[in-house]
């Protein structure tokens, strides 16, 4: 029997207005877009065009950045992506939340009720939540320091997963003519008793089309990349060179097979910012404006935080000061894949601070260049062992999905490495994941829960 040529998955990030911080001052949308459903259904249209894997939206519970510098803020994920699934037909969604600023009853709620209304295409992004900001906005002086936040959300996600399969697949009949809408001996509570969390359960909303929502992962630390291989269908991650995306790969794909999983069911997608133009000329002036607006002091900024250091101590045409930078296993106020990104680029290529600030957006790599060039750096990671797929983060919306869609999925059709057609309607189908039995399944049903 021949087998399915790999394809890879592509997600699209709606981050703001674009990838690119000076985005609303490019002119290409009305500032105030970001806060207009209309503008991000757009968006999810145009990707669904293209048969993208999933829309997904990033999120943290405190205003980030300074609000005289450009929009800011963002809109609730699930609300948003409950708009935009109503909407579409075939893109899943993906909404980030907070295991330290959640409770894990209510939002395996929200995000079962999501999948439920968008036919089966809901996936949560699972974040801690670094910094002390978020934490001063639910009664806290300051975070939960690392092992802290991955113990308590390591325990959410396994309640979130229960309680998901509290209602077998089979339990509701809706017998009209005998009364009986449900077995009860198939609705179960979970009575999880844990350091963090006391949950009855069972959930009141019955499984999910999916069965279970698609679990998504972020975080690079150790604590992060033990609860990935456990529990994620997917990660997003953020290496920056070929040589650590391909260790990354083969680490995460290890990790899983370790715990009894076929690494096959552990997509690894890297994020990856772009700038498109119909030829790399036109796409490096298009960066230039872009950067222009921004100014270099600000884009030294970025470095220096996630860095951790004082941008006083860059000097644009010099190497980072690695005299000050600190153990990325000591990162405990950012994100240590952030952290890893910058430092092992800079590191590989000796770039200077001014060079390093052109090279990441968003805290990821970024390509500026033709469809062909796009086309190609895809294709190299995703065929020599460095990705399953890629999260992208366009310069600017809507032009920067509208150029991927039109002329960089073209090319990777033609090359076989995308789907040119939906084959299924759940985002399990576009990933190529099986829907999960419920953990309760293969438990008598003589005793009612």
């Amino acid at each position: 029997m021949a087998t399915k040529p790999r394809q890879m998955s592509i997600g699209m990030n709606i981050l703001g207005l674009g990838g690119h911080n000076s985005a609303w001052r490019y002119g290409e949308v009305d500032p105030l877009s970001y806060l207009d459903i209309g503008y991000y259904q757009n968006i999810a249209r145009i990707s669904e065009r293209g048969t993208l894997d999933a829309i997904f939206l990033a999120d943290g519970p405190a205003l980030a950045g300074d609000p005289g510098g450009g929009p800011s803020g963002r809109l609730e994920p699930t609300l948003v992506l409950t708009a935009i699934a109503l909407a579409t037909e075939r893109i899943g969604v993906i909404a980030t939340a907070s295991t330290s600023y959640n409770d894990p009853y209510n939002l395996a709620r929200r995000l079962s009720s999501l999948d439920h209304l968008s036919g089966g295409r809901a996936a949560w992004n699972i974040v801690t939540t670094a910094g002390d900001a978020a934490a001063r906005n639910f009664g806290l002086t300051g975070a939960p320091v690392h092992d802290d936040r991955y113990g308590r959300a390591e325990e959410f996600v396994d309640i979130a997963v229960k309680l998901w399969d509290s209602w077998e697949d089979d339990a509701i009949v809706a017998d009209r003519a005998s009364g009986l809408f449900a077995h009860g001996d198939r609705v179960h509570t979970i009575d999880h008793e844990g350091s963090h969390f006391a949950v009855r359960g069972p959930l009141n909303v019955p499984r999910s089309p999916q069965g279970r929502p698609v679990l998504v992962q972020a975080g690079s630390s150790e604590h992060g990349k033990a609860l990935a291989a456990r529990r994620a269908d997917a990660v997003f991650t953020a290496q920056t060179t070929l040589a650590d995306g391909q260790a990354f790969y083969a680490e995460m794909k290890a990790r899983a097979a370790a715990f009894g999983r076929d690494p096959d069911t552990l997509k690894i997608m890297p994020g990856l910012s772009t700038v498109i133009g119909g030829t790399e000329a036109e796409a490096l002036a298009r960066q230039a404006e872009l950067d222009a607006f921004q100014g270099i002091e600000a884009q030294v900024g970025q470095v220096a935080q996630r860095l951790q250091l004082d941008p006083r101590h860059l000097e644009l045409d010099e190497e980072l000061p690695w005299h000050l930078i600190g153990d990325a296993l000591q990162v405990e106020n950012g994100s240590r894949g952030f952290f890893d990104a910058q430092i092992n680029l800079a590191r590989r290529e000796r770039l200077t601070v001014r060079q390093l600030a052109g090279r990441i957006r968003s805290g990821h790599r970024l390509v500026a260049g033709s469809p062909e060039q796009i086309a190609d750096t895809l294709e190299e990671w995703f065929v020599n062992g460095a990705a399953d797929g890629f999260n992208l983060m366009p310069d600017m919306f809507p032009s920067g999905a509208e150029v991927f869609v039109d002329h960089v999925v073209p090319i990777l059709r033609r090359r076989g490495l995308f789907r040119t057609e939906y084959t299924g309607t759940t985002l399990r189908d576009h990933l190529g994941l099986e829907r999960p039995a419920s953990q309760y399944a293969a438990v008598p049903h003589a005793v009612a829960a």
